[in-house]
């Protein structure tokens, strides 16, 4: 019987061994038939321990005292390491990471899809380790966070700051110096607009009350050398456009400079006027020759080169010959549909996103690609039996769903049209795992391939090739 997590003598988190990685980046710890999830150690740490949450059956944890460090550990590059909710694999070697990520994906389908598997083939590693981001969203605040460092030094400090948010937390910011993420002039830009609101004394946000001028900064950097920026700002201000001129003034390489008014509870602006001040109110990102229109409001994978190697893998393990007909489901503004159609007969997209869907066929526009078409709308009330009657039988069906995965009505019709080959692409192998446990009815997966695209942290792409049994 496990142990009331209610009163757990000390003894039990002294001189804990950090002993596996599990899911979510966490690592695990069981003490006398506890389970107890930790953050912010490697495996081989021996720690002192302090619970910040206890639930029924599992505690959750964090290290006080450090008396062993693990070998697995390397210096962390980045200052902000820690404080900053981003990052957070940094104190583990790259090829580490990567054995865990393998095990992560291997871990999901065996434990949760419960199916037959081949060998897992080894992860695909991300062709950059820093500066691999074309796009960064950071937050406005009046109030930063300070570390214990600043407190204890008892200066005077500049609470108006720009960054990013600290772990679980909405409303406190860190002042971000330096982000490893996205290259230069990402940072130059973030900076000069900090300084800027700084010395013309601009309101900064409030996170709780929600009141403030400034509300978040966006930096899109394309492999084209396009250059986009949002400001998203509470209401127009008179110094909105003595900024956004100090802007393009400053940084004349910003192809796309734009801003939006929202005073809503949340920062998303899909439902928003987006008003391009200057430029083209578009950037383009560019792979084996086709160029993507990327805008303010459209989904693009934010690791560029690591999307050429995602979308390279998806077409290998489609097997196109130049006859098939493809279902490219969750399209997205047609990104991979656009990217397989050479070497296919022809490609419908379906895509839940109405704007993506427009960006979708312009992408097939620019480029010439005339063997596609794209439907908006729910994706289980779209693919039904007359758009299948209506298009056919596909010979391969291309998924990549959100986080949550496919909805049990999609994977229905999935088994209902009994296309010879699937290929699922997914951001989340734990939801992926679950869908294949249903698709084991008429699929047998005969390939699997994780693909990093996000260094440093705990996150992995997974690729899988299933075939009708």
């Amino acid at each position: 019987m496990r142990k009331s997590v209610k009163n757990i003598p000390a003894e039990l988190l002294r001189e804990v061994e950090i002993t596996d990685m599990v899911a979510e980046g966490k690592c695990l710890v069981r003490r006398d038939n506890l389970v107890i999830f930790v953050t912010g150690v490697a495996p081989g740490d021996v720690v002192d321990l302090r619970v910040v949450k206890a639930k029924k059956s599992f505690l959750e944890a964090v290290a006080t005292k450090f008396h062993k460090y693990s070998d697995l550990r390397v210096e962390p590059f980045c200052q902000h390491f820690g404080t900053c909710g981003g990052c957070k694999w940094q104190h583990l070697g790259y090829d580490t990471q990567l054995k865990f990520k393998q095990q992560q994906v291997q871990d999901n389908l065996q434990r949760i899809g419960k199916v037959a598997l081949p060998e897992i083939e080894p992860i695909q590693h991300s062709p950059g380790r820093t500066y691999y981001r074309n796009k960064l969203e950071y937050t406005f605040s009046h109030n930063g966070w300070l570390t214990n460092e600043q407190i204890q030094a008892g200066e005077e400090i500049e609470r108006r700051v720009l960054g990013f948010h600290t772990p679980n937390r909405f409303d406190k910011i860190i002042d971000v110096q330096h982000c490893w993420l996205q290259p230069e002039p990402s940072n130059e830009i973030r900076l000069a607009v900090r300084n800027y609101a700084h010395e013309h004394n601009l309101p900064f946000n409030n996170l709780v009350t929600q009141e403030g001028f400034l509300r978040n900064l966006i930096i899109r950097t394309a492999n084209t050398g396009d250059l986009m920026v949002i400001l998203q700002c509470y209401y127009a201000h008179d110094a909105l456009i003595p900024l956004l001129d100090f802007l393009a003034a400053k940084f004349p390489n910003i192809t796309s400079l734009n801003y939006v008014l929202n005073d809503k509870g949340n920062e998303t602006f899909h439902d928003l006027d987006v008003v391009c001040y200057k430029g083209e109110p578009y950037i383009h990102e560019e792979m084996e020759g086709l160029r993507f229109r990327v805008g303010p409001k459209s989904f693009y994978q934010t690791n560029s080169e690591g999307a050429y190697n995602l979308y390279k893998l998806t077409r290998e393990f489609a097997g196109l010959t130049g006859t098939e007909l493809v279902y490219d489901l969750y399209t997205g503004a047609g990104t991979i549909a656009n990217f397989v159609a050479r070497q296919a007969r022809h490609v419908v997209g379906v895509e839940y996103v109405e704007s993506a869907v427009k960006d979708a066929y312009l992408n097939s526009e620019i480029n010439n690609v005339t063997n596609t078409e794209f439907y908006a709308g729910d994706m289980k009330d779209v693919l039904n039996a007359e758009f299948i009657q209506k298009h056919g039988r596909p010979d391969v069906v291309i998924t990549d769903p959100p986080r949550a995965g496919m909805h049990p009505d999609v994977v229905a019709r999935l088994l209902e049209m009994r296309a010879p080959r699937i290929v699922y692409v997914s951001c989340n192998p734990a939801t992926q795992a679950r869908d294949l446990e249903m698709l084991d009815e008429a699929y047998k997966v005969v390939r699997v391939r994780p693909v990093d695209m996000f260094p440093h942290t705990h996150h992995v792409e997974n690729v899988v090739l299933l075939e009708l049994k």
